[in-house]
């Protein structure tokens, strides 16, 4: 399967990656679903943009502990450096990520369209200011900003609001242009991002699913599916297209 796949990349002329929460996860970001999920540990209406708004300290509280010490902490793995490797190459045109983890771009891909958008990033909800993390002191909080006073939020999507420009148009974009997506780490059960692949396949797209188990996919879109894990997978798909 792994030779199929290779073949399948090398001999696209755009290949797309899209990648979901399985593929930082061995980089000891936890998903936020499943077994071991963040929703297991934290509620999940933390999240959503009317309880940030009314509670606004305490969804500070929350995000700043994972996203902010837990997240904060990691490095990217081999399946992020593989992806980069391969864009360099010129194998890989443009990586869609449902992360908001920053990883890829710490690997060095260089074309990352982020559905979901960054953490590194913050947006005041008053004037739309945007800062680097890094500008930004998150010991006192909510963290303010530093023209108007107002509210600064992470620049990711919180439940109740929509997908952010450009990067949703981007995606789209991607994806109806590509003969070659290969999934990594999505399982299929976030939309509208879940949309993405059947939409590729759609526009005829060969399907490369990297997934430990069966997805949402794996029945419907895939045409090869290597059941590995990430970093393991993008290993041995490198080493099967340097042969």
């Amino acid at each position: 399967m792994y030779a199929k796949a290779a073949k399948i990349i090398k001999s696209a002329e755009r290949c797309v990656a899209f990648t979901g929460a399985g593929i930082s996860v061995e980089s000891g970001i936890p998903p936020f679903r499943g077994e071991n999920g963040l929703w297991n540990k934290y509620d999940p209406m933390t999240f959503d943009i009317q309880y940030f708004y009314q509670n606004t300290l305490r969804s500070w509280e929350v995000i700043r502990e994972i996203f902010y010490e837990v997240f904060g902490r990691v490095q990217p793995n081999t399946a992020h450096y593989a992806l980069a490797e391969m864009e360099a190459r010129n194998l890989v045109h443009a990586v869609i990520t449902q992360n908001v983890d920053n990883l890829h771009a710490e690997a060095g891909s260089m074309v990352i369209h982020e559905f979901h958008g960054s953490l590194k990033k913050l947006v005041c909800l008053k004037c739309r200011s945007t800062y680097k993390v890094s500008q930004i002191d998150l010991k006192t909080l909510p963290p303010a900003c530093l023209r108007c006073g107002g509210i600064l939020k992470p620049d990711v999507i919180f439940f109740g609001e929509d997908i952010p420009e450009p990067a949703r148009t981007h995606s789209f974009n991607e994806t109806s242009r590509a003969d070659c997506f290969i999934l990594i780490g999505t399982t299929g059960t976030v939309a509208p991002a879940n949309m993405i692949p059947g939409a590729a396949k759609s526009n005829g797209a060969s399907i490369i699913e990297i997934n430990p188990f069966p997805s949402e996919y794996t029945q419907s879109v895939t045409d090869v599916f290597l059941q590995d894990k990430a970093c393991v997978a993008m290993e041995k798909l490198i080493e099967e297209m340097d042969r």
